[in-house]
């Protein structure tokens, strides 16, 4: 049930626990967040450093970032259909792959921004 009234430090203060909670849940039980938080922690200062100027740093910085939020969402899907339907599904089956290949996709962006931005550089 969502929250009425006034938004104070306090429910902000809950709400930075409750996403602190999830981030240890994705790293406890997720052996896939916790490759792609491994890759994140290398390539977000590599993208610091490497990056010429603000906008490569952001996307170079963005494209882990946003595999890492796709990878606790695909998380959470799994484990809301696990739990409402433990025997398959082909709808069940077909919201885990898509939630997958969400993740995929994203992926495919880490590759394509860090070569695009890059690539000449280095083979340029």
């Amino acid at each position: 049930m969502a929250a009425e009234g006034f938004r104070g430090p306090k429910q902000v203060w809950n709400a930075f626990l409750w996403s602190m909670k999830g981030l240890r849940a994705g790293w406890r039980h997720e052996a896939s967040f916790r490759l792609e938080a491994c890759l994140a922690v290398v390539l977000i200062p590599l993208g610091l450093w490497l990056g010429h100027g603000g906008v490569e740093k952001f996307v170079l910085i963005l494209a882990p970032m946003l595999v890492l939020s796709a990878e606790l969402l695909n998380s959470a899907i799994e484990a809301v259909v696990d739990k409402v339907s433990p025997e398959f599904n082909e709808l069940a089956g077909r919201a885990k792959d898509m939630g997958s290949a969400a993740v995929f996709v994203l992926l495919v962006l880490v590759v394509l921004s860090w070569g695009l931005i890059l690539g000449p550089r280095l083979f340029g």
